[in-house]
């Protein structure tokens, strides 16, 4: 198989992790990865979005996983199952 017939495996600058519990009482919440790092925990889709602009990226399509990789659910998943 040459390179070119192989398929392309794209590695997205955003990773938003699964849901994680919090403490009690608190809200649960998603690890957020950019460019392989963790930047800190999203607990809704805006927080995604504004972190992601804080580094420079602009997101036009949550759901385009050449920009975003969710893990654990999709953009809707912001509660334990």
């Amino acid at each position: 198989m040459t390179e070119i017939a192989s398929p392309h495996i794209s590695t997205p600058r955003i990773l938003v992790l699964g849901v994680m519990r919090g403490r009690p009482g608190s809200l649960p919440f998603r690890i957020m990865e950019i460019d392989g790092q963790v930047v800190g925990a999203a607990r809704a889709v805006t927080d995604v979005l504004e972190t992601a602009a804080a580094y420079g990226i602009t997101v036009h399509d949550l759901d385009d996983p050449e920009v975003v990789r969710w893990v654990g659910g999709d953009k809707f998943t912001w509660w334990p199952h």
